[in-house]
């Protein structure tokens, strides 16, 4: 196990950056999820820490050792993509000792570390079968296995998950937890999804355009997104965003929307009368019984997903998602009325997106 460094990062394709002067540090054990929209550059920082892809300026250190000029597998990594990238001849204890034998490890030694990491995996009744008499989730377990049996310093894993349903996700989710739980080994997990930095990670780190938007504990960027950018990109479903003007600020603070209704919000600094701001709603705290703001419309959507429903209504020239108890019974056309406390309501700057 050893921690990760990384030094004033850049990384440019001809003129154009990819990665601008980034800077983090991961600690021994650490569990951090890199997570942003498609070309954030997250894949590709994972692969300057691999060593898959040459560094322009900055420097990788793992365990306190500057590790630019060292190949992958002398960094002591291990990757798993989000293709499995079996052997189709091999069995599954082929495959997953193969980097041993090719090491010159012993037989015995293989063996037993290939054994401990079946059983580790729950991989053991399945070492003499094929990859194709294997499952999507029995496939990337292998290729799970193939790293762990390496005993590295660190995990990189690159959006292991995105090639399996939406059941297999779930259970591999808990797997890897599970994984990193029992080896404890420093672990970079790439991915798009926020749901799975969300459960997987002791601290997610925001990208956007090859920067760092905001980065900590799940929870914390949850409550408190620095931004429009990770307010929306945190959070399922997504943060609703109303644009308003902040008034009576002497008494209890609020924001005007363009239909003339009033939200409450904490007292926050920056909030002058007539500022224009927008305000972030989360679609779970929009209650149907609850106290606070009353936002009305009429509903235009209703999608039951079993113990929730989403309801979409029509408020403000907006569209704005509610997220209400499965029992609701709703119909399209009708009007619909929630509220929220104003402990609830985030306000961001409405030219620089950043929270007040």
């Amino acid at each position: 196990m050893a921690s990760v460094e990384l030094h004033n990062l850049r990384k440019a394709y001809g003129t154009l950056d990819v990665i601008h002067d980034l800077s983090l540090s991961i600690e021994d054990s650490e569990f951090v999820a890199l997570v942003g929209p498609s070309g954030c550059g997250k894949s590709t920082l994972l692969r300057m820490i691999a060593g898959l892809e040459e560094i322009t300026s900055g420097n990788v250190l793992i365990g306190g050792k500057i590790v630019n000029g060292l190949t992958p597998r002398e960094r002591n990594i291990a990757m798993v993509f989000q293709s499995y990238a079996l052997y189709p001849h091999m069995t599954v204890a082929q495959n997953i000792g193969f980097n041993l034998k090719m090491s010159g490890e012993s037989a015995a030694t293989i063996s037993a570390r290939v054994a401990e990491a079946a059983r580790m995996l729950d991989l053991t009744n399945l070492l003499d079968r094929k990859p194709s008499q294997l499952s999507g989730g029995q496939r990337q377990r292998v290729a799970m296995g193939r790293a762990v049996v390496r005993d590295p310093e660190v995990f990189l894993f690159d959006e292991p998950l995105s090639n399996l349903d939406a059941k297999l996700r779930v259970q591999m989710r808990a797997e890897i937890k599970s994984l990193h739980q029992k080896v404890q080994t420093t672990s970079i997990y790439v991915t798009h999804d926020q749901i799975e930095a969300m459960t997987l990670a002791d601290r997610i780190v925001v990208l956007n355009h090859g920067r760092i938007e905001q980065q900590g504990a799940p929870i914390d960027l949850y409550r408190n997104p620095a931004n429009l950018f990770v307010a929306g990109f945190i959070g399922s479903p997504s943060m609703n965003v109303l644009k308003g003007v902040v008034e009576g600020v002497d008494g209890a603070p609020c924001v005007r929307l363009s239909d003339g209704t009033v939200i409450g919000v904490a007292a926050k600094q920056g909030l002058a009368r007539g500022r224009s701001v927008k305000v972030g709603l989360r679609p779970e705290h929009l209650s149907l019984s609850g106290t606070g703001s009353v936002l009305r419309g009429e509903t235009l959507l209703v999608e039951p997903t079993g113990a929730h429903t989403h309801v979409l209504f029509d408020m403000a020239a907006s569209k704005v998602t509610a997220l209400v108890s499965g029992d609701t019974a709703l119909r399209v056309g009708t009007p619909f009325a929630v509220t929220i406390d104003p402990d609830l309501v985030h306000v961001f700057d409405d030219e620089s997106g950043h929270a007040l």
